[in-house]
């Protein structure tokens, strides 16, 4: 699945103010090397740099050349870009003790299979690891309108579809990246990076009405008046700075334990 640079900009600030700070912090000085899967134009890395700023070495993963081009390498530190189809080439991407690798709104586009492959190859390697912002099935509109209720679950059946990586998880994408790294050996930490958005971001939330329709659309095209007209309403909602919407979303840390046995998950 490929997303377009001006998507990936619209939702940047969005993305930097929901994620968690302190699972960032909990890895500072551990990472020699930052391994960003499914990299886009860098918005992770942005993001993380001025935050593990002792990192001198960063590989950004994709496929799209066009958005590999975009990112700059952080001040003082070397970045690596490599293109290739995560989906099917995983195994491309070389990793070591003491690298970081991480992902942002990636996991709940793939499959539990490609998920329990990634935790695998993390683990041999003994690398920490960090995803951000895993949608988790919340879309909560303020005010409410008809039709809320029947989106959401349109859209998460939606994400349940084959996004290049086989049947995505979707809405439970976080809670499998829990159980795929805490038996590979991971002592894993999660939080909650919900997006909360309100009239300051209305190009985002009309974005995301009009993906969000045509997702539902997609699925049961049989209610499209219906679908229809609840975008209509929460339209003139956003354009008359009146919406705001709250997207779940979580993000997850890891380490490597001493012992399989040890490991353990806590909750954030």
């Amino acid at each position: 699945m490929t997303f377009t640079a001006e998507w990936l900009a619209l939702r940047e600030p969005a993305d930097a103010r929901a994620r968690s700070a302190a699972l960032v912090a909990a890895l500072v000085g551990r990472a020699r090397r930052v391994v960003d899967l499914g990299a886009g134009t860098g918005a992770n890395i942005r993001y993380l740099a001025p935050r593990l700023a002792g990192v001198r070495e960063w590989l950004a993963v994709d496929r799209d050349e066009r958005l590999l081009a975009a990112i700059g390498a952080p001040a003082g530190a070397k970045l690596a870009t490599l293109r290739l189809d995560l989906a099917s080439r995983l195994a491309d991407v070389s990793l070591a003790e003491g690298d970081l690798v991480t992902a942002s709104a990636l996991l709940d586009l793939v499959s539990a299979a490609w998920l329990g492959r990634l935790a695998a190859r993390c683990a041999a390697a003994r690398a920490d690891v960090l995803f951000a912002l895993t949608y988790d099935g919340r879309i909560e509109w303020l005010p409410p309108e008809d039709g809320d209720a029947l989106v959401r679950g349109l859209v998460n059946r939606h994400q349940l579809g084959d996004k290049g990586f086989g049947p995505a998880l979707g809405p439970g994408a976080a809670d499998a990246a829990a159980a795929a790294f805490v038996p590979a050996g991971y002592e894993v930490h999660t939080a909650r990076s919900d997006w909360a958005l309100g009239p300051e971001s209305a190009a985002l939330q009309r974005a995301l009405l009009d993906g969000w329709s045509a997702a539902a659309l997609a699925v049961a095209p049989e209610s499209g008046a219906a679908l229809h007209a609840w975008r209509l309403r929460r339209r003139a909602l956003v354009d008359a700075g009146r919406s705001r919407v709250r997207v779940g979303h979580a993000d997850l840390a890891g380490r490597m334990r001493s012992t399989v046995s040890g490991s353990r998950y806590r909750q954030g």
